[in-house]
């Protein structure tokens, strides 16, 4: 493993010599602009090893994506190799169906302390939700970015992160392929976590589990998402979604397109600079969400 070879997969070719928080959210935006958050590998009968060699031939050899195990994971290693004082937490996510956060955490999320200022800085959150920049941990504090507004808010020692959202614009082109759903709201809760520092080796048993339990969304869904310079592209089953950022004042460009199994393979290649070693098989369980707009 070489940081200069992880340094040409996201792109990044500036100063690195200091540990700073220039240096990192530089590295960390081209990270999420070059790395996918993806589940393909078990959509494709492969296994995915929660082994920092694996996910490193898989995602900086292979240039394939990964969950958030693995791509928080490789950005663990890289940001402890570039000197930064970095810990590994674990989170619960948010369910909009069950209107509350999972009993069990399922979510890997980064803490850097910077001068004394702790940040968290997670790469593996997929979809509209993901940050696009280090979020200072401090509770009450609006953070405006890209994406919108982030927000921690702090009780008794648990954290909670959630995005002011914005209105959506779809033309029409692109509403038989985006059902309308209920306006539950301008704030969406995304997960909650402690600081209690974790080491991978808890997550290998729910690296484990979400491979093959069949009520979880990884298994209900083939995702595959990318952050852009002015949104977001997500590829779910066969409906691609491509989302832009603040296309007019407080509103989102959304254009959702439905492609045949023959173009999902070309539209991995094309989109997300992904070619796959086995066959993929797209799923989209119906009665779910279509897209990542607003699940993931």
């Amino acid at each position: 493993m070489n940081i200069q070879e992880y340094f040409g997969r996201i792109s990044y070719n500036k100063p690195h010599e200091d540990a700073d928080l220039q240096t990192l959210v530089a590295i960390f935006q081209h990270h999420i602009q070059s790395i996918p958050f993806e589940n393909l590998s078990m959509h494709c009968g492969e296994p995915i090893e929660l082994d920092l060699q694996a996910t490193y031939n898989k995602i900086v050899r292979k240039k394939r994506g990964g969950w958030c195990l693995e791509t928080n994971y490789l950005l663990f290693w890289a940001l402890q190799e570039l000197g930064y004082d970095v810990c590994i937490l674990g989170a619960s996510s948010y369910e909009p169906a069950e209107k509350g956060y999972t009993d069990e955490i399922n979510h890997i999320l980064l803490k850097v302390v910077i001068k004394g200022e702790s940040y968290i800085v997670d790469a593996g959150f997929g979809g509209a939700y993901q940050m696009w920049q280090p979020l200072m941990l401090i509770s009450g504090k609006d953070q405006p970015q890209v994406p919108g507004i982030f927000r921690f808010m702090e009780d008794n020692g648990t954290w909670y992160l959630e995005k002011v959202k914005r209105k959506h614009y779809i033309p029409e082109h692109s509403k038989n392929d985006f059902p309308h759903t209920p306006e539950l709201g301008n704030i969406r809760k995304i997960h909650k976590f402690t600081l209690e520092p974790r080491h991978i080796d808890d997550f290998q048993e729910l690296n484990a589990y979400l491979q093959v339990s069949p009520d979880n969304i990884l298994r209900k869904k083939s995702i595959c998402s990318l952050q852009t310079t002015s949104g977001v592209l997500a590829l779910v089953g066969w409906t691609l979604t491509e989302m832009k950022y603040n296309y007019t004042e407080d509103m989102d460009l959304v254009n959702v397109t439905t492609i045949t199994d023959e173009e999902v393979e070309k539209t991995l290649k094309d989109k997300f600079s992904i070619e796959l070693e086995n066959k993929l098989v797209p799923v989209n369980v119906r009665g779910l969400p279509p897209n990542l707009v607003d699940k993931i």
